[in-house]
C-alpha cells in the first residue's frame, strides 16, 4: 500500500517559526510515503518566508514532498524565487508537470478561479474579462498536459483552487467564483484520475466528487484543524499498481 498524506494552506509568515509543530507531528504519526502540499504555503509569497518554511519542512519530514503554489505564494511577485527555494530543499514543485512516486503518478498545477457550472465566467465583453478567463483556461490546459504524460494506472492530481463546487460548500456563496473553476474539472473527467486534492477553501467541505465520479478532497489546514485538531492531515491509501478508474468503487482507504 502507498500512503499519501496531504495538507494545504500552511500560510507560513514572519511570525510562524515553530508554528508547524502540530503539523509536523501529524505527519510523523501518520507515516505517509509521500506528502502533498496544496498551495498557500507562504503568507505573502516572499523568498524569506519560503526559505524559512523549507528549512522547517525538510528538518521535520523524511519522505518525498510534492507541492503546488497558491495565490498567497504569488503575492510578492516573487513566484520563481519561492519555487526555487522549495526546490532547493528537495521539494518537487509541480506547475503543469508530472512525476511518479512508488508507482503512483502525480500531476499538479495551481489552478485559478472563475466559478462553477452555469455560474462560470465566460470570455465575453471587456478585454480584461477575456484575459481573466484565459488564465483559467491555460491552467486547465497545463493540467491536461501533465496528466497526459502519466503512464501509471493510479493518478493523483494536486491543485490549490477547487475544481468542483461541492468542496467549497460552507463558504459564503458570493465568494464561490474566487475559490475555483469548473474548467479544471474538464481534464479530470476527460483523462481520468484516481483522486484530487486541493486547498484554498478554508471553510469548505472535506470532500466531493467530480461529475465523472472521481473523489475530490479539500485539505486546507484551517478546515482540517477545525474538524480534526489533533491530527490535521488527510491520508489516502492505495495498492501499488492499482487499476482504480474514475466512477468505480476501488480499493482506496481514506483516513
Amino acid at each position: 500500500m502507498v500512503r499519501i498524506g496531504a495538507i494545504g494552506d500552511l500560510h507560513y509568515g514572519r511570525e510562524s517559526r515553530g508554528a508547524l509543530k502540530l503539523v509536523l507531528q501529524a505527519v510523523e504519526d501518520a507515516r505517509p510515503d509521500v506528502l502533498l502540499l496544496l498551495g498557500d504555503l507562504t503568507d505573502y509569497g516572499t523568498l524569506e518566508e519560503a526559505q524559512a518554511l523549507t528549512r522547517e519542512l525538510v528538518a521535520g519530514i523524511r519522505v518525498p514532498m510534492l507541492a503546488v503554489l497558491g495565490n498567497h505564494d504569488c503575492e510578492a511577485n516573487a513566484t520563481e524565487q519561492v519555487r526555487d527555494a522549495l526546490r532547493d530543499g528537495g521539494i518537487v514543485v509541480l506547475d503543469g508537470d508530472s512525476c511518479e512516486v512508488k508507482g503512483v503518478g502525480f500531476a499538479g498545477v495551481k489552478g485559478f478561479c472563475g466559478g462553477f457550472g452555469r455560474g462560470a465566467l465566460g470570455p465575453w465583453g471587456e478585454e480584461v474579462v477575456k484575459r481573466f478567463v484565459q488564465e483559467a483556461v491555460q491552467e486547465a490546459l497545463k493540467l491536461e498536459s501533465a496528466l497526459a504524460r502519466l503512464r501509471t494506472s493510479a493518478r493523483i492530481v494536486l491543485l490549490h483552487y477547487a475544481p468542483i463546487a461541492a468542496t467549497v460548500a460552507g463558504e459564503p456563496p458570493e465568494i464561490y467564483p474566487f475559490l475555483g473553476s469548473s474548467r479544471l474539472e474538464e481534464p479530470l473527467n476527460r483523462l481520468g484520475v484516481t483522486a484530487v486534492f486541493h486547498g484554498h477553501a478554508h471553510k469548505g467541505a472535506l470532500e466531493g466528487r467530480t461529475s465523472a465520479g472521481a473523489p475530490v478532497y479539500n485539505v486546507s489546514l484551517p478546515l482540517l484543524m477545525r474538524l480534526s485538531p489533533a491530527r490535521p492531515i488527510r491520508i489516502l491509501e492505495m495498492p501499488v499498481g492499482s487499476a482504480e478508474r474514475v466512477g468505480q468503487e476501488g480499493p482506496l482507504a481514506l483516513e
